[in-house]
């Protein structure tokens, strides 16, 4: 089916469509809290423009639209972050005001956020139970109950983590898992808002928190959730509701609709990912990097890459796919200066380098892209412009002092050539949108004049709308040359996007598929099979590459 006849099924879908109230009415289901009217003003904009939202009770109510259509912003006033302009919430008869987020969780409204709100200097059980500690006799903290009821968190999360474990060492995946588990243990939990929750979770975690999901409709909980991932939508959402710049365009039931009606409510138009047209010969193109037999040790034995080797050519837009802990991230860790510790060779432009750390590998010409963009990838208490010049202020040195003009010259060629959405380039960078955010990164690494591009979950977070500008940009820069890396956790977006695949599967490469042989089957069998097999010294490469293959 094409995607033209998909939006005409939409369009003949609409008539068909009752809003959510309408069916909720009819099937008897009640409305555990609604909003009436809301408004936010910022200064110089509006982010919410008459917004009525109702969250049904016992239900999985969606909220959706492409980033700056005001979805976290509604969330915030619900769970008492920030106050509204105008409109009124009300709980059953009863109207309610949350002048925090300590009112709004005394009514029990708890919230999971998308950028992590834990702290890594403390372990998991102090972070699952902070705000809400347990005493002994009143005087001291109870740590034997907190370390049991955290070890019972986690294994219903199937994620039976070490509660001793300092949450800054966890990948973001499991920091995303600690962050569910503390929110679960609120007491009188009757509203829980999840903004992304998945959106660095792999396939096999997000079933895990679908099943908790509907345990906790099968109590009588409501959940609002906030996703990109239509298919997610799909699989787990009752109702949805649908926001465009602030405003609210339509709501109904799950049921009665379908993607493509979704994405057309959304952005007014389908939308797919940006395909390269051009037939390139890449056995006629220059193999800028080659890295052979890559290895990295695991803390307590093992390794996270065992003898990983792959080439990137000229202009080559080369994928990464695999499952949470198959090494990506460790993979371009290495290649950055971030893991001195690893082994193998690593060769640019034929010549093989010595890598120590990140300055030497940015002066090389390489530049990445990190998959947190908020811990790694900016500098929240700095303005736009200084994010988008941090990696590239060598170039704008002039003795002793910076050349703001020739700065802020190169700043404005990043913004407008990404098309940043900002109104100045003085704004904190944290008043842009996920999708604007992710913008900036890019553009302070493209600033570097990078030979080699390393994206890791580019699209992390943001819409279609953002995703589609993100992967023309990347088609762009590797049609003029660039060669680029990218990893991707989504199946259709790496599809789409690569030229070749590499996939990992727990520290091993387990396959190498072109464009021409690419099948979703392939990639996902292989992202497996690296668990079947025992990784042992590095003499035995050989038969570990071919147990795996």
């Amino acid at each position: 089916m094409t995607e033209a006849t998909e939006v005409k099924q939409a369009q003949s879908a609409d008539a068909k469509v009752q809003s959510a109230a309408e069916h909720a009415a009819k099937h008897g289901i009640g409305v555990c809290l609604h909003c009436e009217k809301m408004d936010k003003i910022y200064p110089g904009t509006k982010a919410l423009d008459q917004v009525s939202f109702d969250v049904f009770q016992g239900k999985v109510n969606v909220l959706i639209g492409e980033n700056g259509a005001g979805k976290s912003t509604l969330m915030k006033l619900i769970a008492g972050i920030e106050q509204p302009s105008g409109g009124e919430m009300s709980m059953g008869d009863k109207t309610v005001s949350f002048e925090d987020v300590t009112s709004a969780r005394n009514q029990g409204i708890g919230i999971i956020h998308q950028e992590l709100s834990l702290f890594p200097n403390l372990n998991v059980y102090q972070n699952i139970f902070m705000g809400k500690e347990h005493t002994k006799n009143k005087v001291g903290l109870n740590n034997k109950e907190h370390i049991e009821l955290a070890n019972k968190i986690m294994a219903k999360l199937e994620h039976p983590i070490d509660p001793y474990t300092i949450v800054g060492d966890l990948r973001v995946g499991q920091q995303q898992m600690i962050e569910i588990a503390r929110n679960l243990m609120q007491d009188d939990l009757k509203i829980l808002i999840m903004d992304e929750p998945t959106s660095s979770l792999s396939e096999q975690e997000v079933q895990v928190l679908f099943k908790i999901m509907r345990e906790l409709k099968a109590e009588g909980i409501s959940i609002v959730y906030i996703s990109h991932r239509l298919e997610e939508i799909m699989q787990i959402g009752d109702y949805v509701t649908i926001l465009r710049d602030g405003r609210l365009v339509a709501t109904a039931a799950v049921e009665e609709v379908s993607v493509p009606w979704i994405v057309k409510k959304m952005v007014g138009k389908g939308k797919n990912y940006p395909k390269r047209t051009e037939e390139i010969d890449w056995s006629k193109r220059e193999t800028v990097l080659e890295v052979q037999d890559l290895s990295l040790p695991k803390k307590g034995g093992g390794y996270l890459l065992h003898h990983v080797s792959f080439e990137l050519k000229q202009g080559e837009i080369l994928g990464f796919y695999g499952l949470m802990g198959a090494g990506r991230t460790e993979l371009y860790e290495c290649i950055m200066g971030l893991r001195p510790e690893h082994t193998g060779k690593i060769l640019l432009h034929g010549k093989e380098i010595e890598v120590h750390n990140v300055t030497e590998q940015i002066d090389r010409g390489f530049a990445m892209v990190p998959e947190d963009r908020q811990r790694e990838g900016l500098v929240q208490t700095m303005d736009i412009g200084k994010n988008i010049s941090l990696s590239s202020l060598k170039s704008y040195a002039k003795h002793l002092f910076l050349n703001g003009t020739a700065e802020d010259a190169a700043v404005q060629g990043g913004i407008d050539g990404l098309h940043i959405k900002v109104a100045d380039k003085r704004l904190p960078i944290l008043s842009l949108s996920g999708g604007n955010q992710q913008k900036v990164v890019i553009s302070k690494g493209l600033l570097t004049q990078p030979k080699i591009l390393l994206l890791d979950e580019p699209s992390r977070g943001i819409d279609i709308g953002a995703k589609t500008e993100i992967y023309e940009i990347i088609n762009r820069y590797a049609d003029s040359g660039l060669a680029i890396m990218v990893i991707s956790s989504e199946l259709e977006e790496i599809m789409a996007i690569a030229d070749r695949i590499v996939v990992l599967s727990n520290g091993l490469k387990t396959a190498e598929i072109t464009k021409e042989e690419l099948t979703e089957d392939k990639l996902v069998l292989a992202s497996y099979k690296g668990h079947n097999v025992t990784k042992t010294a590095p003499g035995s490469a050989a038969e570990a590459a071919r147990a795996a293959m």
